[in-house]
């Protein structure tokens, strides 16, 4: 439970910018993942109107619930902005304090944030005094080595109200490189009472074991490990229910899952973008697959569905 919102199963599906669209989000809801989180969405762009936000926030009533997750560094603009969407049918406001890209670090957002825990306090306050909704976030370890101050930031989140707090185990100055420390997971989850969410290299349920065994935290957040694999979610579910392995999908169902895909890229987006937009995850889903890197060399050829179609009929054949 986040705040007064019950989730199926404590498996939580990352936010990630050009990924965590509306329909990969219903393909890992259909697959069991408990909590779907949202691209971010800039608090600054929903006043100003921009057109290509109204996308970013469309929501299915088939994928609740789902977290959206606001960013900015202006606590008014942030409040304001909350309170104008949260009639929308959104579940849980999520606000980040993680994203590391220099265009939105630079101007003060994001896990830039982790450098200020003054402003993230006002931020906090103003954001869960302007919803009735749950207030979580996601942080990092820290902006660097030298300023690893994730239990901080999750205590004064705690004392600010808000219902919990996802944290992904690297700095800033790491990006998405070397290997995620656990452990600060750990410290914050015993530093408070909200629940804590472990982020950071879940690929395999495992790992959500082994990341449970050494943090004890509530529930577990899945991103990179999701791109071409919303299976993840029922990989782990069988694990923990049953304490076997899922095969892995095969050739066909991963033909199958990728055309499914592209039909709701296409649906949602239109051909031209969704056609261009599946290209990425066609190329996540076939990694490790027989003969995976030469039709990856030409999946940025296809131009339309039944080129797709076509290519993932040789795909299956092979």
């Amino acid at each position: 439970m986040i705040g007064d919102v019950v989730l199926e199963n404590n498996l939580i599906l990352a936010p990630m910018a050009g990924v965590t669209d509306l329909p990969f989000r219903l393909l890992c809801r259909e697959q069991g993942a408990g909590l779907l989180c949202m691209e971010m969405v800039s608090a600054k762009a929903i006043f100003y109107g921009n057109r290509h936000t109204e996308r970013l926030l469309e929501i299915h009533p088939e994928e609740q619930p789902v977290s959206l997750q606001l960013f900015g560094s202006d606590p008014d603009i942030l409040a304001d902005m909350a309170a104008k969407i949260e009639e929308r049918p959104f579940a849980i406001l999520d606000f980040n304090m993680g994203c590391p890209v220099p265009k939105v670090v630079n101007n003060g957002e994001g896990s830039a944030l982790m450098k200020d825990p003054r402003l993230t306090e006002k931020i906090l306050n103003k954001l869960v005094r302007a919803v009735k909704k749950p207030v979580t976030i996601k942080i990092r370890s820290g902006f660097d080595a030298d300023h690893v101050n994730a239990v901080e930031i999750a205590k004064i989140a705690e004392s600010c109200g808000v219902a919990a707090v996802a944290v992904h185990g690297r700095t800033r100055q790491q990006y998405y490189s070397g290997q995620a420390d656990w452990d600060i997971i750990r410290k914050v989850k015993e530093a408070v009472s909200i629940p804590v969410i472990g982020n950071g290299d879940i690929r395999s349920a495992e790992d959500v074991l082994r990341m449970r065994e050494q943090t004890g935290c509530d529930g577990f957040m899945i991103g990179r490990g999701a791109q071409g694999n919303p299976w993840i979610f029922r990989q782990i579910l069988y694990r923990l229910e049953t304490g076997k392995d899922l095969p892995k999908p095969s050739a066909e169902e991963v033909a199958q899952m990728v055309l499914r895909h592209a039909r709701l890229q296409l649906e949602v987006k239109g051909e031209y973008i969704g056609i261009r937009e599946i290209r990425k995850h066609a190329a996540w889903y076939t990694v490790g697959y027989r003969n995976s890197s030469r039709l990856r060399g030409r999946i940025n050829e296809v131009e339309n569905y039944a080129d797709l179609e076509k290519l993932f009929q040789e795909f299956t054949a092979t």
